[in-house]
């Protein structure tokens, strides 16, 4: 963990992704379902080195959940154990109506909330089948950009905008125009799915420089084993990083991980082989232009219509 104090603006942000919605147990046994299993996924990730963690719901059987009730449940159960972690939800949903796609951010007001930036082919290759195993059209019109955003601008909740390729970033700079989002921004640049930015260095790079203002951040967002790569980049370059079950099952030397915190800990430990610090959750705030004090009240007093 970063430490207590003066805050360091060299920090590296680590977000976990705790579960994702589409995989289960009978891939990755350490898949959280339950509010018990999230809050202990979160706890062991914070105690190796993350500030953020981002959340799709789910139900206790572990099939996913929009609803508000399970959001709120699993967050409750993550705060009891991690009271002073920074809370993100996710927007990403593909057939789900667009209030539902929102409608945990407006009731609960996380400090985040994610943003998708563009539509692209969303994909997944098998070499050894010769066969394209996975394939949708992830659509994200302009049009439900702009709905979500105002949704999180009324609710006071930052949006993190992911971009899965380099015109998912330039599409930020009409709603900076429209006065819609305001800088500084937070960008995820997620690479490793098929259709969007490819997982090399040179990739990253590239995004990084196309980020619009220098007071903005920036995460890598890494999908299958090139991860580790992707994210020593990262830290060398100054961004920060995301890591958890959502993303990867597999530790650096190939072996399943037995919880998010092992994904944490190989995050944590390349960050420092890079030079840099793990940032606190005071000094991730700092560096995401959040309130130092997150406003808890919408959780704490919403309830069921």
């Amino acid at each position: 963990m970063g430490v207590s104090g003066e805050l360091n603006n060299d920090g590296c942000v680590i977000t976990c992704a705790i579960s994702g919605v589409a995989a289960n147990r009978d891939q990755c046994p350490a898949i959280p379902y339950t509010s018990e299993d999230y809050a202990a996924e979160a706890k062991r990730a914070y105690e190796s080195g993350a500030s953020v963690v981002h959340i799709h719901a789910r139900f206790p059987d572990g099939t996913p959940s929009f609803r508000i009730e399970e959001y709120r449940t699993i967050t409750q159960s993550i705060l009891a154990e991690v009271p002073d972690i920074v809370i993100n939800y996710s927007t990403g949903a593909v057939g789900v109506p667009m209030d539902e796609r929102v409608h945990h951010i407006t009731a609960l007001r996380p400090e985040l909330g994610a943003l998708n930036m563009g539509s692209m082919n969303y994909a997944k290759y098998s070499p050894r089948r010769k066969q394209i195993v996975f394939d949708f059209v992830f659509a994200n019109p302009f049009s439900e950009i702009i709905y979500l955003l105002d949704k999180m601008n009324s609710a006071g909740v930052k949006p993190e905008c992911e971009c899965f390729d380099t015109g998912h970033i330039g599409n930020v700079a009409p709603l900076i125009d429209m006065g819609l989002i305001e800088p500084p921004i937070q960008f995820s640049l997620i690479t490793g799915v098929l259709g969007g930015a490819p997982a090399d260095a040179r990739t990253l790079g590239h995004m990084a420089e196309l980020v619009p203002d220098e007071v903005s951040t920036w995460e890598v967002i890494a999908i299958g084993r090139e991860q580790w790569r992707m994210v020593a980049a990262a830290a060398a370059l100054g961004g920060n990083v995301r890591v958890g079950l959502e993303d990867n099952f597999y530790l650096p030397d190939g072996a399943m991980a037995k919880s998010n915190g092992d994904l944490i800990e190989a995050a944590a430990r390349l960050v420092q082989l890079s030079g840099r610090s793990v940032a606190s959750p005071a000094e991730a705030r700092a560096q995401l232009s959040l309130p130092a004090v997150p406003d808890r009240t919408a959780l704490a007093s919403w309830r069921p219509k």
